[in-house]
């Protein structure tokens, strides 16, 4: 069980933290994602952890503004966004699979979904 918060209204250039708390599971050991879905488009990834921690991933639009971190204490994965722009309002979600060494950004990979949170960036 996941459980996403954070969202907000925030303007162009500000920031923002989005966090996913897990119950029922340990995130250590698991590989971790970010995904989401801008009104009208699919739902596109745009930061993914491996379990490894050898591997960060992120999509290229938000490369050296967004960051995905974990807190193992607090079972806890956040993500860091910085500089944000209006392309960037959409539903955040976050995901989870124990393990796993395909693709980050493949959602058929993960079988753990968190709810949406909604961030929206105004001009």
């Amino acid at each position: 069980h996941l459980v996403v918060s954070g969202g907000g209204l925030v303007q162009a250039g500000g920031s923002l933290r989005l966090s996913c708390a897990a119950s029922g599971l340990t995130f250590s050991g698991y590989s971790v994602a970010w995904s989401r879905q801008r009104p009208g488009q699919e739902r596109e990834f745009v930061a993914a952890n491996r379990w490894s921690g050898l591997n960060t991933y992120y999509e290229d639009s938000v490369k050296g503004r967004f960051t995905i971190s974990r807190d193992n204490a607090k079972n806890t994965v956040y993500l860091q966004m910085n500089n944000l722009k209006t392309e960037d309002t959409a539903v955040y979600c976050c995901a989870a699979v124990r393990g796993m060494v395909g693709s980050l950004f493949d959602p058929l990979n993960y079988n753990y979904w968190g709810q949406g949170t909604q961030v929206t960036v105004s001009s």
